[in-house]
Order: structure tokens, then sequence, then C-alpha cells
């Protein structure tokens, strides 16, 4: 019954990348601008991040809670950059540019960043931890090896998955709609933006 660690890292992570977030939206873009190939580096490098979210939450799991409790500014400020960010390019004119030493970002380093600098992912793992052990399922940081590898490695998998099907998604869409670029950068802002105001509205409503 080992094997229920594996599952159980799986589900959880398939569950906390499901809703809309920055990475989801960095791999429904790049697949739509560029190719299926570029999205999956995004895919990979966030899994991975991921699995160190995870990893910290689990080992610092008292403390992290209460300093997002204490430190309210973060998540404020994380929800505002948010709207700022999806107002931009909202607004973001669709014309091309010739600029030809435009700066390009790997895509490895984009979803590494993306999913490692995520304070609400951080915060629903603590409390997925929480609902796990209510649950009279051992996870700690003094588990076993063989469970700490498999719960993370379900983890991986789990995010590694998700993210993989937003992206042939993604293609989908991009194969039956021909000058979808044009409306990219919209409906990228459109999320981010509705992202912030939903950050916005838990932090001084909930």
């Amino acid at each position: 019954m080992i094997l229920i660690y594996l599952i159980i890292g799986i589900i959880a992570a398939v569950l906390g990348a499901l809703p809309l977030g920055a990475t989801n939206i960095a791999v429904i873009n790049t697949t739509l601008k560029q190719n299926a190939k570029q999205a999956f580096k995004i895919t990979i490098a966030a899994a991975f991040a991921e699995v160190i979210l995870s990893y910290y939450a689990l080992h610092c799991n008292m403390i992290v809670r209460d300093f997002f409790n204490t430190n309210q500014w973060i998540q404020i400020l994380i929800a505002f950059l948010l709207l700022a960010v999806g107002g931009i390019l909202f607004f973001k004119s669709t014309k091309k540019t010739t600029n030809p030493s435009r700066l390009k970002t790997s895509k490895y380093t984009t979803g590494f960043l993306l999913g490692l600098l995520n304070p609400p992912v951080l915060i629903y793992w603590l409390v997925i931890y929480g609902v796990i052990n209510s649950y009279s399922i051992s996870l700690t940081i003094d588990a076993s090896f063989l469970v700490l590898f498999l719960f993370f490695f379900g983890v991986y998998i789990g995010k590694l998955l998700t993210l993989y099907l937003y992206g042939k998604f993604s293609l989908v869409i991009k194969q039956k709609f021909e000058n979808i670029n044009a409306v990219i950068n919209k409906v990228t802002g459109s999320l981010l933006f509705v992202i912030g105001v939903v950050n916005v509205f838990k932090l001084y409503f909930i």
C-alpha cells in the first residue's frame, strides 16, 4: 500500500494545477504563439519547481503558514502585479515590431520562476498536508526516503500531466482557428486580470 503516497501526490498536484494560474497561462500562450515543444519546456521546469515548493511546505509547515498570515502585503503585492500585467497585455498593441534584438528568455527559466515564485501554491500545499494528515495518513519530513520519493515523484507527474494537457488543449484551439495570435494578448491579459481580482477579493472579503 506504499504506492498510495504516489497516488496522493499525483492527485494533490493535479488539483492544485487545474485552476488557471500564471504557469498555466504561460503554457497556453507559448503553445499558441510558438509551438507545443517550447511550451513543454515550461511544463518540465514548472513541475520541478512544484516539487521544491511542496517539499519546502512540508519541511516548514507552521513557519511558512505563520509567515504568510503575518505578512499579508506579499499576497497584496502579487495580486496587484497580476492586475497590472493583465492590464498591460490587454491594452498592448498587436502590431508587429521589427526589433531584431529582442531579449529571449529560456523557457526552462520562465517555467521554473513562474512555478517557484508562487505563494498561493505554497499556501495550497500547507492546506493539503493538513488534509492528508487528518485522514490518518502519516506524511512528514521524517518519513522514509521511499515514502517521500514516491510522494514527490507523484507531485512531479501530476503537475507535468496537467500542464501538458493544457498545452494539448491549446494546440487543438490553434489548429482550429486561424490568425488567433491577434487575440492572445487580450485573452492572456484578461485571465491574469481576473486572477488578480479574485486574489484581491479573497484578501479583503473572505
